[in-house]
């Protein structure tokens, strides 16, 4: 684990050199080319190595790297670079065949979403206790749906012609659209929430205003004459409360 972290330290120090270092291979690709020599980087029409079926080979260590992308925002339909760096602390020497990748759902990698290109390299080695920096460009479909996607990448190298390979990336990527990063979904949604606040504020409203007028409102009393159940008064016949109001009648006379 120490030496993984210190081989992506290591990567990302001598990043600002990596674009001088690609563009010198790039000029020494191109003049092996004229000579009639077999270099570089084959392209898009290599053949699908990653099966799933190798295993990586002891010793072999890799890292990936978002240049001047800590984000690993993705424009869809845009060409998006990142740098594979691979470490053989082996005996023998290893040749790179191809990198490759694919997206898929965060949330189920058997849900497969794009492949994405196959970038093949011929006579690409790394030797033994060495070191190198392989750049590989994808792009993702311009009409895949902006947000969260998983990006597993393989680097497929054989040793002594038998085939191997790593992963180099499992992990998030962020894809956006092009032109920006406010997506169509994110307008809406938006848009619904303001929606809803304005409801809100005019329910709130009216149950005040209800509350107001209910309050202004004058109690009624209602005067009227009492009356008397004629069974109580077959049983308080007889009783004081009977003669004193006879007596307040006679009174009132």
């Amino acid at each position: 684990m120490a030496i993984r972290v210190f081989f992506l330290a290591f990567l990302l120090l001598c990043s600002p050199f990596l674009q001088v270092a690609r563009c010198q291979s790039e000029v020494e690709v191109s003049e092996a080319a004229e000579e009639g020599g077999d270099l570089g980087i084959v392209g898009e029409d290599a053949q699908d190595f990653g099966d799933g079926s190798f295993s990586p080979a002891p010793g072999v260590d890799t890292v990936c790297v978002f240049p001047k992308n800590p984000a690993r925002l993705v424009t869809a339909g845009e060409e998006t670079e990142l740098l594979v760096g691979m470490k053989n602390d082996g005996e023998s020497s290893l040749n790179v065949i191809a990198i490759q990748a694919s997206v898929h759902l965060p949330f189920d990698h058997k849900l497969l979403v794009q492949n994405l290109t196959t970038q093949g390299f011929n006579n690409a080695s790394v030797p033994a206790s060495a070191q190198a920096t392989f750049p590989y460009i994808y792009a993702v479909s311009k009409y895949l749906q902006p947000g969260t996607f998983d990006l597993v990448g393989t680097i497929v190298y054989e040793i002594e012609q038998h085939p191997y390979q790593s992963v180099f990336y499992n992990g998030t990527i962020e894809v956006v659209e092009a032109g920006g990063f406010v997506s169509i979904e994110s307008v809406f949604l938006v848009f619904l929430g303001i929606a809803l606040l304005v409801f809100c504020g005019v329910w709130i409203r009216g149950q005040i205003q209800n509350l107001s007028k209910k309050t202004k409102r004058a109690p009624k009393v209602e005067v009227g004459t009492g009356t008397t159940d004629a069974s109580l008064d077959e049983w308080l016949q007889g009783t004081a409360y009977t003669q004193s109001l006879s007596s307040k009648s006679k009174k009132k006379k």
